[in-house]
């Protein structure tokens, strides 16, 4: 009897190679942190590392982003080791896109495409599709002439300069088609989420808001007792989630919203009109913030200048420091690692608190703040009785018959 064969489905996980051209006002902490980024958000795509490159610019080159010398060290390493892919943290143009193709004979993924390609693996409701394909195509569109770039290989002659031309024209029509449509699809979403709004008018309305996995997730769990995907990947939420909580007898809807993230693509933020609706109507927002992450107080910023550019950021705001465990067992490591850690009496190591937290500039200079653990379900309660202030005095402002 002939044994039975046995062949490999599975696909080998793509390999990449991250690219950064920081400013000279960079500093080497601040660039070895954003491709620590970049390194995450290849893994949340499915893609493994194997190295970064970075050179300093005043300004990218035009033609190539990176120097002439750069790109052939670059070019040199994906073709001894076999790269799949060359990713670069900044958005490309077309025609860099174009030349360092032609350079590489790779697969050449800017970051507004990684971004865009992680929001289609995350999107789970019709409406989110509709979406990502919408910012897809808007990406694409000026990008089409790359697809065609086989003919200029053609030699010269009767018939061979109309038909390229006459494809890529055709390809932008089918583009622009398909963005129309999309657009009246999501015209309809939006229609039928402005009557669910309505219906929900008077309701006192929180949206957990922060940047890519901060925890909100995790967070809108616990207070809802829902079961919300959460995952330590970046944007493992990219469609609202909305719940009916109810505090003493106080309602109102908790929602979970997509996670920002510095520069994040703008037809991206166009494309989820929707969903940021949720935040530009709410009440109040609850800004969760990973305080373990050594650039916590960058990713304050670029919320606020996210909400800002959704004319929110004037809302009023509960910021919720997330992950203190995390934070507490570094500080932890840091002071004995220093050797400043106060001791007790017998010889060991004082561990720093929720009150050591409370007093430091953090919880001064971001007046209120809360500080929790939403894995470990740390000051979970404490973080309860202050939402469920915030809501009663909202909702009973709004109907003071009800007091």
């Amino acid at each position: 009897m002939a044994k039975q064969k046995y062949y490999e489905t599975s696909k080998p996980q793509e390999t990449a190679v991250l690219v950064a051209v920081p400013g000279y006002r960079q500093t080497d902490e601040q660039t070895e942190e954003y491709l620590d980024e970049l390194a995450f958000l290849a893994e949340t795509a499915g893609a493994h590392t194997l190295k970064r490159f970075v050179q300093k610019l005043d300004k990218p080159d035009v033609r190539t982003f990176v120097g002439s010398g750069k790109l052939d060290e670059i070019q040199a390493y994906v073709k001894e080791h076999g790269v799949d892919m060359v990713i670069f943290d900044d958005d490309l143009s077309p025609s860099q896109v174009r030349n360092i193709e032609r350079e590489m004979q790779v697969k050449i993924v800017d970051r507004s495409l990684l971004i865009l390609d992680i929001f289609a693996l995350r999107a789970k409701t019709a409406q989110a599709h509709a979406q990502v394909e919408m910012a897809q195509y808007q990406y694409l569109l000026p990008r089409l002439t790359n697809l065609w770039t086989h003919l200029s290989k053609q030699k010269g002659g009767i018939g061979m300069k109309g038909p390229g031309e006459t494809e890529i024209e055709t390809d932008r029509r089918i583009v622009r088609d398909k963005i129309s449509l999309l657009r009246e699809r999501l015209k309809k979403f939006e229609k039928q989420n402005y009557e669910q709004r309505k219906a929900r008018a008077g309701i006192v309305r929180v949206a957990l808001v922060g940047y890519t996995n901060v925890g909100k997730s995790t967070l809108m769990n616990l207070l809802s007792k829902s079961e919300v995907f959460a995952e330590n990947k970046l944007f493992a939420t990219v469609d609202a989630t909305v719940r009916k909580v109810v505090f003493d007898n106080v309602p109102f809807l908790l929602s979970d919203t997509v996670g920002f993230i510095r520069k994040l693509p703008t037809k991206l933020i166009e494309s989820f009109k929707s969903t940021l609706d949720e935040i530009r109507e709410a009440d109040l927002l609850m800004h969760v913030v990973d305080v373990s992450h050594p650039s916590f107080e960058d990713h304050i910023a670029v919320v606020n200048e996210t909400l800002k550019d959704i004319n929110s950021a004037e809302k009023p705001v509960l910021l919720v420091f997330n992950k203190i465990d995390e934070y507490l067992k570094k500080r932890e490591e840091e002071l004995q690692a220093e050797g400043q850690g106060m001791l007790e009496e017998d010889g060991q190591y004082v561990r720093p608190s929720i009150e050591d937290l409370k007093a430091t500039y953090m919880a001064k200079e971001h007046a209120p703040a809360m500080f929790i653990s939403a894995t470990d379900k740390l000051n979970i309660d404490a973080l309860r009785e202050e939402l469920q202030r915030r809501v009663a005095e909202i909702h009973f402002q709004r109907y003071p018959n009800n007091v």
